[in-house]
């Protein structure tokens, strides 16, 4: 019955608790033995002993019945410890107690041999009761000791060694109290600093365990972003030029134009099939399809020539244009992805929105950086007005800018928009060069 949990706590913090916890646990089996042997001695003595038939009778029932009695507690106790959904017997504790030290009471009325059996008591009395209650309990369990000495040696005569005898009652219990409650105080230092272990790896282990979710839903989110961010700027965007295409088609058709059809049709085909790479690509988290077959040139170079018959599909005259400005250099992966979903997001607004008759996508490399301008003649916005409401759109569409600018932000770059209704607009990125130790100088072919 008096024991209490042991502390538990993560592998990496149990080392420091191991030490605490098995001189714990050393402290309860000394504890229980000590009970154990001292009551068994006082047993031996009892039956050896001149007692009448009477006194050895009570004394071995009384023996028996406080060993069944305390043996209960402790295993009752212990089953919880290892269980916490086993049986809770803490509080009965007092009561056990209680009933521990009756029968002790009544064995000290017996044979003074119980007398020592007093000492595991006191222990008992300081793990199980409080402070204030515990050292009166055993002041007064001392002084029912000594009685109990006194009682038993009253009628042994006077003699010169009776004063020291009478002494030696006193002194023993009293130093064996003062010994008891020591110790004790020491074990319940022992197990406050046990507990304060405990409840610190527990929080460690909490924090761990609050911090490894967090990560694992920035995690998600990020991912989730990132394939909406691609999807944006991939499928999305081939998925309206095929519809775009297709309604040319079918116009095309009615006017029996077999030319303009058969056109028609081998853009959605290119585009369908386009668009299937490039889902494969970001499922596999690979660079994009156009950017492995050529340079970031030549796939600029080639988007404008497909914004061209993309805006011609829809009816808009547009000229677009690819300018190269300084000497290309191949730059990292992340950096060549980066630079093409910005032309391909700023492109699909031109042809979609701006109703522009020109279009220019300048891609300079200088010194410390590589920067790209997306200019068109179109009928412009007021990016103060018309920005926020794109963003604050639910339906999927308006993300293209605030996607890109992360894409940016991710690379230490940065996204401008200058624009005005009725003057065109202005998409400018710039991106900072990695060391130029991780660069390769080279020349766009045609550039």
């Amino acid at each position: 019955m008096e024991e209490r949990q042991e502390p538990r706590g993560p592998q990496g913090e149990g080392q420091n608790q191991g030490g605490t916890a098995l001189i714990l646990r050393v402290l309860r089996v000394s504890l229980h033995v000590g009970f154990a042997v001292l009551l068994l001695v006082a047993v031996v003595r009892l039956v050896i002993g001149p007692a009448s038939p009477v006194a050895l009778g009570a004394g071995l029932v009384l023996s028996l019945l406080l060993a069944a009695v305390y043996l209960a507690g402790t295993l009752l106790e212990k089953r919880h410890a290892a269980d916490p959904a086993r049986f809770d017997p803490n509080p009965f504790a007092l009561r056990w107690l209680v009933a521990v030290t009756l029968l002790w009471l009544l064995l000290l009325t017996v044979s003074s041999d119980f007398a020592w059996v007093a000492f595991p008591l006191f222990f008992l009395q300081l793990h199980l009761l409080p402070l204030r209650w515990a050292l009166p309990a055993i002041g007064a369990s001392t002084a029912l000791l000594v009685g109990a000495l006194w009682f038993h040696s009253r009628g042994a005569g006077s003699g010169a060694g009776d004063g020291g005898m009478q002494l030696a009652m006193v002194l023993g219990p009293v130093f064996g109290a003062a010994f008891a409650v020591v110790t004790g105080l020491a074990y319940r230092a022992l197990y406050a600093e046990a507990e304060n272990q405990r409840r610190a790896a527990e929080e460690l282990r909490r924090t761990r365990a609050e911090l490894a979710r967090s990560q694992h839903d920035a995690g998600v989110l990020a991912e989730r972003e990132r394939l909406a961010r691609e999807i944006h700027d991939t499928l999305a965007q081939g998925f309206s030029s095929i519809v775009l295409m297709g309604r040319s088609a079918a116009k095309a058709l009615d006017a029996g134009d077999q030319e303009t059809v058969r056109s028609r049709l081998q853009t959605v085909q290119e585009t369908a099939a386009a668009n299937l790479d490039e889902a494969r690509s970001f499922v596999r988290g690979l660079r994009p399809p156009a950017l492995e077959r050529s340079t970031l040139v030549d796939t600029l170079r080639r988007l404008c020539m497909k914004t061209e018959s993309e805006a011609a599909a829809r009816g808009t005259p547009l000229r677009c244009r690819f300018e190269l400005d300084g000497t290309a250099v191949e730059l990292p992966n992340a950096y060549q992805a980066t630079v093409l979903r910005a032309a391909q997001s700023s492109l699909a607004n031109v042809w979609a929105h701006a109703r522009a008759r020109t279009a220019v996508v300048t891609l300079s490399f200088l010194d410390a950086e590589v920067t790209m301008d997306i200019y068109d003649d179109g009928v412009g916005f007021d990016p103060a007005i018309v920005l926020p409401a794109a963003a604050a759109r639910g339906d999927g569409s308006g993300v293209g800018l605030s996607s890109l600018r992360e894409r940016l932000s991710a690379l230490g770059g940065s996204l401008d928009v200058e624009s005005a209704p009725g003057e065109g607009t202005v998409v400018a990125i710039r991106l900072p060069l990695p060391e130029r130790d991780g660069l390769s100088e080279g020349s766009a072919s045609g550039a």
